[in-house]
């Protein structure tokens, strides 16, 4: 399938939007990567890989060379040029790099010794920034950014090997236990997250299945199995529906309010042969 012809209309509308952020390559003028969305550096990289792009394109080279501009030698990514350096900044930029194909960058590799040094003990990634106040919740890890950390290191030798990401995948099945808005930031589990989003841009049933389907630690685990079948309950005669995209991406063929998205479907598929089924 010649997915750049299939989708032209989708891919010149986001690149219609190139510089709509004020700056090259949906960054703004001072090179902010992640403002904006779903239309700045980050998400649109994301958006093109799954329409068929590749390191092989120019654009996807340049994309990856304005991200790499904002990495650090510790490993982390300041994504603005101003504000503080989080978890989910440089857990993000890695994610998209990684979907890119640049897992094996030496700078990926340093960010991925960064990630394993500042891991939680609860096995996920936080950040000292408390908007909702310090209530109990926030001692633990943030569930979205751990799920991008663990999507990022499926792209590598780590995963099945290193029991670090274990731990990552056991935070993420005990949220789905306790479901109850958790971390600084109150990643929860209900209503919103049960409805499929596509592409993955937010914590959602779609985006926790499908990642946690690539570690065996989670493969036979009850927990997973039961959102499994709750996702299996999303599809229509074998294709998954997108219940909750985001709201400019709505009328977006590949991924259509209310449509049946034959580019999300074959991530289902994907995640399917994960689990051997």
């Amino acid at each position: 399938m010649n997915l750049k012809e299939k989708y032209k209309d989708d891919i010149a509308m986001i690149m219609s939007k190139i510089n709509h952020n004020g700056g090259e390559l949906w960054a703004t003028k001072d090179k902010k990567i992640s403002k904006g969305s779903p239309f700045d550096t980050r998400d649109v990289a994301l958006m093109l890989s799954e329409l068929g792009f590749t390191k092989k394109d120019i654009i996807i080279q340049d994309i990856a060379d304005i991200i790499f501009s904002t990495w650090k030698p510790d490993g982390r990514f300041k994504v603005s040029p101003s504000g503080a350096i989080y978890p989910c900044h440089t857990i993000g930029a890695a994610r998209v790099l990684c979907y890119l194909g640049y897992s094996d960058d030496n700078r990926i590799k340093k960010t991925f010794e960064h990630l394993l040094e500042t891991q939680q003990e609860d096995g996920g990634w936080m950040c000292n920034k408390f908007s909702f106040g310090k209530g109990p919740e926030t001692k633990y890890s943030n569930p979205g950014p751990t799920l991008e950390a663990l999507d990022a290191f499926r792209f590598t030798g780590l995963k099945n090997t290193d029991k670090r990401l274990d731990k990552a995948v056991d935070f993420l099945l005990w949220h789905w236990e306790v479901k109850k808005p958790t971390g600084p930031c109150h990643y929860g589990i209900g209503s919103l997250f049960m409805k499929t989003e596509f592409p993955f841009f937010r914590y959602n049933l779609f985006y926790y299945c499908y990642t946690l389907s690539f570690f065996k630690k989670a493969q036979k685990d009850k927990r997973f199995k039961d959102a499994l079948i709750l996702l299996k309950k999303k599809l229509i005669n074998g294709k998954m529906i997108i219940e909750n995209p985001n709201r400019q991406l709505a009328e977006m063929d590949f991924c259509r309010k209310g449509q049946q998205s034959e580019l999300a479907t074959i991530k289902f598929k994907d995640l399917m042969i994960n689990i051997g089924a």
